[in-house]
């Protein structure tokens, strides 16, 4: 039974990795999971430089889901790489390093520090605000898709994959505004812009007012806007969003999506992606399946 699939050269020897800012590196997570089970670990948002983060309260749960305005705080990219990485490599785990900036040049400085780790794909979170471009999110706008994924394979040693928001009206434009852009892979969705109000306090719950929606609560927008991906677009797909059960797994698979990542699910329960990954296995058994990619894509 074979479950390893392949995105853009690097091979997985399975379907399953974390999303971004749900696991840290895995060290939070290293008691409870053997991370050599994993098919990748995908790092939280990495910067040039350190960021602070939003002002508190930024999380909150919501009914299916949570809410979160971190802010993308991080320790920057040189903790990465004295820190995170070393650790990461101590393991059979390949590694995705999501990477996040501000502007252009915040995303191919961190792009070509990396250039000479051993990072096997970089992920860019193409969710955060253009400060140059009056806070629209670099994913918002098929033309600074386009742009950036360019530049940043300009810089990249690593295969890249752009990671879309699904705060559009069209996320196949945006699709394929990546793919003319260069990119090696997709990954789909981020979160949701969403909101709660405490109606005891009448004040907005997160400090900075919205946040983004996660949790199971999203699965179907997920899902539908994965399958839609993968057949507009001739690149391999990592598919998230909601994902909790093997099930939940399988349908991405089956939508289109090479690949998937399990994140909110890691909060409550910290063995949530080698439960999936064994019910993965199990299906295979069950169903006699031979290998994982006669699963991928099936649905039509």
């Amino acid at each position: 039974m074979k479950t390893s699939v392949t995105i853009a050269g690097v091979e997985f020897k399975n379907p399953v990795t974390t999303a971004s800012g749900t696991f840290g590196s895995g060290m939070e997570y290293g008691e409870f999971v053997d991370l050599n089970r994993l098919g990748a670990v995908t790092t939280k948002g990495v910067a040039n430089l350190p960021w602070p983060g939003n002002p508190t309260p930024r999380v909150a749960e919501t009914y299916g889901g949570m809410l979160n305005a971190i802010g993308l705080q991080n320790p920057g990219v040189e903790v990465l790489l004295s820190r995170d990485i070393p650790f990461l490599k101590q393991y059979d785990t390949k590694i995705i390093v999501n990477v996040c900036g501000r502007t252009t040049k915040d995303y191919v400085e961190v792009v070509e520090r990396l250039s000479d780790s051993p990072v096997d794909l970089l992920e860019i979170n193409i969710s955060c605000p253009n400060v140059k471009e009056g806070g629209i999110a670099f994913g918002q706008n098929p033309a600074m898709v386009e742009e950036i994924t360019r530049e940043i394979k300009c810089h990249a040693k690593q295969p890249v994959v752009m990671k879309l928001s699904p705060n559009v009206t069209d996320i196949t434009e945006m699709a394929r505004a990546a793919q003319a852009g260069g990119a090696d892979a997709l990954s789909l969705i981020n979160t949701l812009t969403g909101m709660k109000i405490d109606i005891k306090t009448r004040r907005f719950l997160l400090a900075n007012r919205t946040g983004g929606l996660s949790g199971p609560a999203i699965k179907p927008v997920a899902l539908r806007m994965v399958y839609q991906v993968a057949n507009a677009v001739n690149l391999p797909v990592i598919g998230m969003g909601g994902i909790a059960t093997a099930e939940d797994a399988l349908e991405f698979l089956m939508a289109g999506a090479t690949m998937v990542a399990i994140g909110t699910a890691n909060f409550v329960n910290p063995r949530a992606t080698l439960d999936v990954i064994e019910g993965i296995e199990a299906y295979m058994q069950e169903n006699r399946l031979e290998e994982i990619k006669e699963l991928i894509g099936c649905v039509r």
